[in-house]
């Protein structure tokens, strides 16, 4: 397993936009993950923050996997489709959320291992410092082989 400090610097580093938007990795479980996006740099002209940046934190998750639970040789993981339903602005930094439980874990390995790919869904929430859902969204993401 990687750390969260590790992951947040391999993110940044591979996706330099990461850095400049100030994503941070802040849980990087088996079945959990987490990552922080901070106001400053991802606020709108209204003052709230940017569709785009909410979109990213979210989506950035799928590939975390492929450092914890996921981590296959040669495995990469891509993002196939995803929805997002904004429910209402967020003001303040936010954190993004996901879980993928171990059955599926093992299901998506053991495609891998067998098809070189494995598609899986991933449904995430993005919350602000309330606690309050501003954001849900639901990626359709393929472990593939490279």
């Amino acid at each position: 397993m990687t750390t969260p400090a590790d992951l947040t610097t391999y993110v940044r580093s591979m996706i330099p936009i990461m850095d400049a938007m100030g994503v941070e990795v802040v849980e990087a479980g088996r079945n959990a993950v987490a990552a922080r996006l901070p106001a400053g740099p991802n606020v709108n002209h209204f003052g709230t923050a940017y569709a785009g940046s909410l979109f990213t934190v979210a989506e950035v998750l799928g590939g975390l996997y492929a450092s914890t639970s996921l981590s296959a040789e040669g495995g990469v993981p891509l993002l196939k489709s995803m929805t997002i339903d904004f429910l209402r602005p967020a003001t303040t930094a936010v954190v993004s959320r996901a879980r993928i439980e171990d059955d599926e874990i093992e299901r998506i390995l053991a495609e891998y291992a067998e098809r070189g790919k494995s598609d899986f869904e991933l449904v995430a929430e993005v919350t602000d410092e309330e606690g309050t859902v501003v954001a849900r969204t639901r990626g359709l993401y393929q472990l593939r082989r490279f």
